[in-house]
């Protein structure tokens, strides 16, 4: 065996970092998730400029998450880092420093109770919180004649395989939350709330209420999030995320809410592709029921738009524009270009996001051009009942008008108008992935029209016989590239190790959630995977203990994908260093409602944030010899019966919306591994969906890498490899695939193809 592939074989530990230093977890990565928080989370309100808080300021710290903190999600988002900063360890740095002074009896209090019931601080958190604990009169009071502002934190776990549901203590507030904020309201001048949490709850009870002065939207933002939290109040940092998901009114005004619980066994997408901002800036009753809008986000300083000029050469449209700090401070701002595409036969949304970029960050008084360019072929949409031209993606004709600006609704339209005398076909595929049951969905005024309904198509591919023969001698997996060629080598193999291979197999080393590949009389090694979308999940008792990163939603609000790329460059370096070889990261599916429980998992209701902030984490995992594995493809938008559940979507919605991010992610950053989900599409497994798997994924958008469903799916292994998935995690069924290569149900073809995917990514993990 070669150095190449020996830190998979015997798990030798080789520090990454400079100098010969150790980089998990290192002072690098905690500036980088430091400074990654900090400029994700969002500002939502700030009356009469509270914050930042004035220097010296006396505050009192209230709510259990202060000193409770929730760093990350729960399920594969568990990471267990060496530490966690809390809000108390933000502001006690800030008071250290003669930032703030803090009500010190409260947060002992705080730190008494929550040891009494079981709350003992541990950088490990995994479990669920308890309701908020009760301040005596004279403590409460004493803290009121203290300071003249209170900083509460409201705190929420989300967790794989449960979704939030509309009670309180969950998407509302608990009664002794209310009760806490009404006593705070009461007695203090000032009332600042932290939202610590992977989903954003309702919002209507801030909004609302004049006495609530400020509210910071600090999502799970990582083992230093209670930092990046003082950092933002003190005026250390100057806010600059802004929101990828619309905050309606109440619950009932999200579209999708009447029907996520309807049934266990699927779920209806009627909205169909009027998703997030699409359905409340489209769908005229809904305009109105927006509590902040899609992109929206305050900063501590000013910014001015000016020189807004578009043009286009046939293939592109390019969006300029001056961006000016108008205030007293420094800051960044994001500039979103929408379009505005006519109505025509197909129906559009009123604004669809067409490109963003954030600016460097500016002093006051200085000013940033920016120009953005936009594929005029993004701009089509995909008329998948033949209203123009069946299964494909059309422009048509008409006016296309373009908003810029810094959130849906705060923007300026530009003079320019792209105009088009007759539809464009911009590309012709074929239907694929129809559904077979839903039986209606929204039009662009509110109304529904009745969907055609098919059937799943029957695929029994067959596979031409290798023609690749056998070396006369054999060969190590080491030499493939240099004295024999991947297909030499696999036509080598018997046919129980080409079975072996299309499985998953038990962890090596630190890892704790399985590995793959391995032929011991070849040399072909296991390579460890680890979840997840926060940073590594080893094994606790292990005793390495990585970065806990912001989570993925985070991370999408701060509209900048260099914060992406650097994360995924730095998780990378520690994979490698703990000879790992697969990082199961980033999670990239829509945030179709906000009651899903995984969202804190994935980046936005909006495809093209999703996509674009996928590439450049997948760009920066890729460049240091690391595999990703996008997740999950396609549609795990409910937890509830996820291994069961259909999601019923038409296909334009599947195109448009669901697929479009990862379809973004394989052509820009082209990741070697892409992991299925466990629900269904329109009535089949997405792990046996052959027109998902082999007819979008391979055939439609090239991709070339392997796919591994995610763990213990339900569809039958032999099924699967039909289908396009490569591998079956954790263990696969190779009893059923040696009896269908024995009836000719699947031949050896069959294996050799998915076998090449998966030895290609080995291969990759020894190139860099």
């Amino acid at each position: 065996m070669t150095s190449k592939y020996a830190r998979f074989l015997y798990q030798i530990c080789k520090p990454t970092g400079e100098d010969g230093k150790l980089v998990t977890a290192c002072k690098a990565h905690a500036e980088l998730c430091r400074t990654a928080a900090g400029e994700g989370m969002v500002l939502l309100k700030n009356s009469n400029g509270v914050l930042p808080l004035k220097q010296g300021e006396k505050i009192a710290l209230f709510g259990n998450s202060t000193i409770d903190y929730v760093k990350c999600g729960g399920g594969s988002g568990i990471v267990h880092s060496p530490y966690i900063r809390t809000v108390l360890d933000g502001f006690k740095i800030k008071e250290q420093e003669g930032k703030v002074s803090i009500f010190k009896p409260l947060s002992e209090y705080y730190a008494n109770e929550l040891k009494k019931v079981g709350r003992e601080f541990m950088p490990h958190q995994d479990y669920a919180l308890v309701d908020e604990i009760d301040i005596p009169d004279d403590l409460f009071r004493a803290a009121a004649d203290f300071a003249e502002t209170a900083v509460i934190t409201v705190g929420r776990l989300s967790e794989e395989g449960t979704d939030h549901t509309v009670t309180k203590g969950d998407f509302l507030l608990s009664e002794k939350e209310e009760a806490l904020i009404d006593r705070l309201c009461r007695s203090f001048k000032k009332v600042v709330v932290v939202l610590d949490m992977g989903i954003m709850i309702d919002s209507s009870w801030f909004v609302e209420r004049e006495e609530i002065s400020a509210v910071l939207l600090a999502w799970l933002a990582g083992m230093e999030g209670g930092l990046a939290i003082a950092d933002i109040l003190c005026g250390d940092v100057n806010p600059s995320g802004k929101l990828v998901d619309t905050l309606a009114k109440s619950f009932d005004d999200y579209p999708t809410t009447a029907g996520f619980n309807e049934s266990e066994d699927y779920v209806d997408y009627t909205e169909d592709i009027y998703v997030g901002y699409r359905y409340f800036e489209t769908i005229p009753e809904a305009y109105n029921r927006v509590n902040y809008p899609f992109g929206y986000g305050l900063s501590y300083t000013d910014f001015s738009f000016e020189g807004i000029h578009c043009a286009d050469d046939g293939k592109f449209v390019t969006a300029c524009v001056t961006v000016t700090n108008t205030g007293s401070v420094a800051g960044k701002e994001v500039v979103q270009v929408y379009c505005g595409a006519p109505q025509g036969l197909l129906g559009k949304p009123a604004k669809v996001l067409a490109a963003f970029k954030k600016t460097d960050l500016l002093k006051p008084g200085e000013a940033q051009t920016l120009a953005l360019r936009i594929p005029i072929s993004s701009l089509a949409s995909y008329d998948d009942l033949g209203k123009i031209q069946k299964a494909a993606y059309v422009l048509e004709k008409g006016e296309y008008r373009f908003y810029i600006g810094s959130s849906v609704r705060d923007v300026i339209e530009a003079r320019y108008r792209l105009v088009l005398e007759d539809n464009v076909i911009t590309e012709q595929l074929e239907t694929r992935c129809a559904p077979i049951a839903l039986k209606k969905r929204m039009l662009s005024d509110g109304s529904f029209e009745e969907l055609p309904l098919g059937e799943n198509k029957t695929y029994n591919p067959q596979n031409p016989a290798s023609t690749a023969k056998a070396p006369e001698e054999e060969f190590m997996f080491d030499k493939v590239g240099e004295t024999v060629t991947l297909d030499e080598f696999i036509a080598q193999l018997t046919d129980e190790e080409l079975v072996e291979l299309q499985e998953g197999h038990d962890s090596t080393g630190i890892g704790d959630t399985g590995s793959i590949g391995g032929i011991k009389r070849l040399g072909v090694p296991y390579v460890t995977v680890s979840d997840g979308p926060a940073g590594l999940r080893t094994s606790r008792e292990c005793g390495i203990l990585p970065t806990a990163w912001p989570c993925e939603t985070l991370i999408g609000c701060t509209w900048n994908t260099d914060i992406a790329e650097r994360i995924g460059k730095a998780g990378a370096l520690e994979v490698i260093e703990n000879n790992l070889g697969v990082w199961l990261a980033p999670g990239m599916n829509i945030h179709r409602s906000p009651f899903c429980g995984r969202n804190f998992e994935y980046y936005s209701e909006d495809p093209l944030i999703s996509g674009k902030m996928a590439a450049a984490e997948v760009k920066g995992i890729q460049s240091q010899g690391v595999a990703p594995s996008i997740k999950h493809f396609a549609c795990n938008n409910k937890e509830t019966n996820r291994s069961y559940s259909d999601s019923r979507v038409s296909e334009r919605a599947l195109r448009e919306i669901y697929l479009k991010g990862f379809e973004i992610c394989v052509k820009e950053a082209k990741p070697w591994l892409i992991m299925t989900s466990y629900n269904q599409i329109n009535g089949e497994h997405t792990t046996a969906k052959y027109e998902l798997l082999t007819g979008i994924l391979r055939n439609e958008w090239g991709y070339e890498g392997a796919t591994v469903s995610d763990w213990d799916t339900k569809a039958p292994h032999v099924k699967e490899l039909l289908a396009g998935n490569d591998i079956k995690m954790p263990k696969g069924e190779k009893d059923s695939l040696r009896a269908a290569l024995e009836s000719g149900e699947i031949c050896r073809a069959d294996l050799e193809n998915s076998a090449k995917r998966i030895l290609e990514l080995i291969l990759n993990l020894a190139q860099v």
